[in-house]
């Protein structure tokens, strides 16, 4: 294999016994705080950037697997280079390099995307696309609080509180000082992502001037706070959808008869492809269910139509073809 930029393995911290002990318990305390045995896998793989976030979640992940009993039998990284940065080729070496330090796998997928409008969110869905639905993610209780915020600008409600799940996250229970500390602690120097401090990013600005004015205005961290109300909504949100579940979102008159909070939630996991259906779209199909009206665009070149009380899902007719009639 030909050199690499910046390949060299990070080294930790030179250190007698009692503090190489110390470390291990350090590491190990926080590991305790992931939720890694909940995820239940032989193999686990991990998105790592090269930020302190995501080396974090490789350094725990692989403290997890070394448990007896873990079940775990191999830890990945898998890296996405984006294209974006001139750097790409040096972080991909430093994930590696990290990789060869603890023992992990690792491997690297390329995505093809040019600046411009709406650059982190099409990053975003390209990473997440080429990782798959399978890989772990680095997020912290400071993203979940930045989520929340984010998605309650957005016009969210019950869904945007509950913000992301721990199913794909084991580092919801832990704070980004505490992420930059395990890099700390294994000699790992986190890649810094520019995008995250430029105020062109709602989260920039949510994270770096909205967060801080919070704090100062309640008088405390309030991240804790939001994290919280987040697992609240979520246990409410499973409850939801548990009960909306029963109800058949293609009969109008179970729709009409249902609480209207239940008829909503059965109508957008009918609705749901990659993401759900915004407010209006859900009300206007209620409409449909009411005999307000007799059909509805729902997105995505589909509609909602009804006949003789029953509610279908079906492609909309193009308007070349309306007009052609």
């Amino acid at each position: 294999m030909s050199p690499r930029p910046d390949a060299s393995a990070p080294t930790p911290p030179a250190a007698g016994d009692g503090t190489a002990t110390a470390i291990d318990d350090e590491l190990e305390r926080m590991a305790d705080r992931c939720t890694f045995a909940d995820i239940e896998r032989s193999q686990l793989v991990c998105a790592v950037s090269g930020g302190a976030d995501s080396a974090a979640l490789l350094v725990l992940a692989c403290r997890f697997a070394q448990r007896s009993g873990s079940g775990v039998t191999a830890v990945t990284a898998v890296h996405v280079d984006h294209g974006l940065r001139e750097a790409g080729q040096a972080e991909a070496a430093r994930v590696e390099a990290l990789c060869d330090q603890l023992g992990a796998g690792f491997s690297v997928m390329h995505v093809d995307l040019t600046p411009g409008a709406n650059l982190q969110a099409r990053a975003r869905e390209a990473r997440h696309a080429a990782l798959g639905p399978e890989a772990l993610l680095g997020h912290t209780a400071d993203d979940q609080a930045e989520t929340v915020l984010l998605q309650l600008l957005r016009g969210g409600a019950l869904d945007a509180l509950a913000a992301m799940r721990a199913d794909r996250r084991p580092l919801l229970g832990l704070r980004r000082t505490e992420t930059e500390r395990v890099c700390e602690l294994v000699g790992y120097e986190p890649v810094r992502d520019p995008s995250n401090a430029d105020p062109r990013f709602w989260r920039s600005r949510v994270r770096h001037e909205v967060i801080p004015l919070l704090c100062d205005i309640a008088g405390r961290d309030v991240v804790p706070l939001l994290a919280r109300g987040s697992g609240l909504a979520a246990a409410d949100a499973d409850l939801l959808d548990v009960l909306a579940a029963d109800i058949d979102p293609t009969s109008a008159s179970e729709l009409r008869n249902a609480p209207v909070a239940l008829a909503r939630r059965a109508i957008r996991a009918w609705l749901r492809t990659d993401h759900p259906p915004d407010a209006g779209t859900v009300e206007r199909v209620l409409e449909v269910a009411r005999h307000t009206h007799r059909a509805t665009e729902v997105g995505g070149g589909r509609r909602v139509s009804r006949s003789a009380d029953r509610l279908r899902l079906e492609q909309a007719v193009p308007p070349s073809e309306t007009h052609s009639r």
